[in-house]
């Protein structure tokens, strides 16, 4: 076999999955090919197009363990969408009449890789297709393999993406803490704001994770710090329908009985209400390269802060959102079994040639197999007859409709 050489690059946003996996894949390859080279772009795409990258040697290789222990991305993450030319341009990452698919075609035959490992979601992985498709186009004999991270777990056809197992267990953590200032003022509502623009699957699995780590707890008759203070009174997701005075009424009289009401919202909840919304008052809603909108910009939280504690008679409100800390996290031990099986496939294929996205294929019985890129995408909703989420939806006595 001829040498390889193997190029790294992570993008997107944070995943507790990003430090772990790029330390895989130099434990791998320093395992079964050692004499193979390996180095790293710097902040993903934006690295590949500047020519910003990190050698990895051999004193890194043998200390790559120590990565497993944090969060984040040890050789950086941006948003770059190789095929959006003019964002390209207007972020000086290519010159006027450059075209950003040859420029990192180029790039990558410059450096002598033969192996490109992308690790994100699906805009990350999509922008990989493209970058393959070109390649294969266009003679350049490159393989390309992703790995699949996204706390939002809305990837098609894989069935768990990385880092969003981690993500539910460090949200429920932040939240066990932060329910306790409902014991700070009377009629308080809280809302927890998750991560999920579309897929409410994050938002599930850590009210999950939360009731499972708060049932058992152990109270005191008498005191105010009891399972009411600690229970979810309403969880809101993209994929579910409510009405506003409803649920109103039905909170209000949880405020009246017990003194305070907890919501686990997703950030992609109401988005397309609180969107028309916007949009009808005169606002301009901003959206990124990928023709996203810009989620930190609409606030969904506060929208449900605004309705809600009119309509509670609450005295004090709050929001509070995870997503920051729980994206950031160390990989938890779940997490680090799955990012193990799909590194170690990940190397496989790119040592045969073989490009794609490693997974567990839905449409294949849940194999773990290296997916085919033209058939990932994102926006995969999170589905409500998943049998866990009944159980939640039963414990907490909430009825819900799904969108149509």
């Amino acid at each position: 076999m001829a040498k390889q050489k193997v190029a790294l690059l992570t993008a997107g946003g944070l995943a507790p999955c990003l430090s772990s996996a790029v330390a895989g894949l130099i434990e791998r390859y320093t395992d079964i090919s050692p004499e193979t080279e390996i180095i790293a772009y710097k902040s993903g795409f934006r690295g590949l197009l500047m020519d910003y990258k990190i050698e990895i040697t051999k004193e890194m290789r043998q200390k790559a363990h120590v990565l497993h222990r944090y969060g984040g991305s040890p050789i950086g993450n941006s948003r770059v969408k190789l095929t959006n030319v003019a964002d390209c341009i207007k972020r000086g990452l290519v010159n006027e009449g450059e075209t950003p698919l040859q420029v990192a075609a180029e790039r990558l035959a410059a450096d002598g890789v033969t192996i490109l490992h992308t690790i994100g979601g699906d805009d990350t992985n999509t922008t990989a297709a493209d970058l393959a498709a070109y390649l294969g186009a266009n003679g350049y004999d490159l393989t390309v393999v992703g790995l699949p991270k996204t706390v939002d777990n809305d990837v098609y056809p894989i069935r768990q993406t990385l880092g969003a197992w981690t993500a539910a267990e460090v949200g429920a953590r932040f939240f066990d803490h932060v329910s306790n200032e409902q014991s700070a003022a009377p009629r308080t509502l809280v809302i927890h704001e998750v991560m999920g623009r579309h897929c409410g699957w994050l938002t599930a699995a850590t009210a999950r994770a939360y009731i499972q780590r708060t049932k058992g707890n152990e109270y005191i008759d008498g005191f105010m710090m009891n399972a009411e203070l600690k229970n979810i009174d309403g969880l809101y997701l993209p994929e579910t329908h409510f009405d506003l005075d409803a649920e109103a009424t039905r909170l209000k009289d949880i405020m009246d009985r017990t003194g305070y009401v907890t919501l686990f919202v997703s950030e992609g909840a109401c988005m397309d209400e609180i969107v028309k919304e916007r949009e009808a008052a005169g606002d301009v809603v901003s959206r990124d390269a990928f023709g996203h909108v810009k989620l930190d910009t609409i606030n969904v939280g506060s929208w449900f802060q605004k309705h809600f504690a009119k309509l509670l008679d609450a005295e004090r409100s709050m929001v509070q959102k995870s997503g920051y800390y729980a994206r950031s996290a160390p990989a938890n031990y779940e997490d680090l079994r799955l990012i193990q099986s799909m590194v170690d496939l990940a190397v496989e294929s790119g040592l045969g040639g073989v490009s794609g996205v490693t997974g567990h294929d839905e449409d294949h019985g849940g194999r773990l197999r290296t997916i085919e890129f033209p058939r990932i995408r994102g926006g995969k909703p999170f589905d409500l007859s998943t049998p866990w989420f009944a159980e939640v939806m039963d414990y907490l006595g909430q009825n819900y409709r799904p969108i149509n």
